[in-house]
């Protein structure tokens, strides 16, 4: 039997630096059946000729002011002539001609919503954050242990289930994990491949690290299923940073990488303010009883 046909969808703002590997990893693999799909979000650092040299089955550019993560996900998927949507960020490589396959036999399973593929961070990312690699996509990852846990930077989603509600336009941060939990919700089945590995990693300052919790945070306030006073500031910012401080000391120990505690405990501490900060806001936003919250839809 020849292999379905995917749609892979990937996403770029002026990452020719990484294009120039992520693009010829995709050409080298193995799975042979796939169409590409790129929306670009104002690129001008080189990329847009990177992209064209592929000919991609569809290339489309929007402006960066126009970039909305549910948005331009539902717009690949309508797009796709494939039943299987596979994502990929442009700045996460895959490692070896095998990370498209598991990924399609994954989604071949009617029960299964959404797949998702190991991580592994660059050279260059600093201790703080490939402890968080470790947690998430790790030989004994603890993200196996929470409640749910999803990436959308190497990962693929059913056509047919997509197609009942698509990910949810309202949120900025985390559509992803917002859409995978509806999708368990429904009974489906969220599975990790962590034979599909691709690179990828960000080194945030301060002041990013901020900005991307307080977005999460505000995201997470839309599906919480505990009380808004679950999260205060003892609880959530000064303990959870004694805890992220004490697994961040033992990772650098491990590593020895303990000059770069200090720099962790500074990203903790702007982490885990910033994801108090975006909770207060989104439940504000979308749990008050006059909000009007689409989340909500069944």
């Amino acid at each position: 039997m020849s292999d379905p046909l995917l749609s892979i969808i990937l996403r770029s703002y002026n990452e020719g630096w990484a294009l120039r590997e992520t693009l010829p990893a995709i050409r080298t693999q193995e799975y042979k059946s796939w169409e590409l799909i790129v929306i670009d979000s104002g690129s001008t650092d080189g990329s847009v000729d990177l992209i064209r040299s592929v000919h991609p089955r569809h290339f489309i550019q929007i402006a960066p002011h126009e970039y909305n993560p549910a948005r331009v996900m539902n717009q690949g998927m309508q797009l796709a002539r494939s039943d299987y949507g596979i994502f990929l960020n442009a700045d996460a490589t895959p490692q070896g001609p095998n990370w498209l396959r598991p990924l399609a036999t994954a989604l071949l399973d009617p029960q299964t919503a959404a797949v998702f593929g190991r991580q592994m961070p660059r050279p260059d990312c600093q201790a703080v954050f490939a402890c968080d690699y470790e947690q998430c996509f790790g030989p004994h990852r603890k993200s196996a242990q929470w409640d749910h846990f999803f990436s959308m930077v190497s990962s693929g989603v059913r056509k047919d289930i997509w197609a009942k509600r698509g990910f949810l336009e309202k949120f900025q941060y985390s559509e992803d994990d917002e859409y995978t939990r509806w999708c368990v919700a429904q009974g489906y089945r969220i599975v990790y491949c962590p034979e599909s590995v691709a690179m990828h990693s960000h080194n945030y300052t301060p002041q990013q690290a901020y900005k991307r919790s307080f977005g999460e945070g505000r995201a997470l306030a839309a599906v919480w299923s505990g009380e808004q006073n679950d999260f205060n500031w003892v609880r959530s910012v000064f303990l959870g940073w004694l805890n992220d401080a004490r697994r961040d000391f033992w990772f650098c120990a491990r590593q020895r990488r303990l000059t770069e505690w200090p720099h962790a405990l500074r990203i903790r501490w702007h982490q885990r303010q910033g994801k108090l900060a975006g909770f207060k806001e989104g439940w504000s936003f979308y749990r008050q009883p006059n909000a009007e919250y689409a989340c909500r839809t069944a």
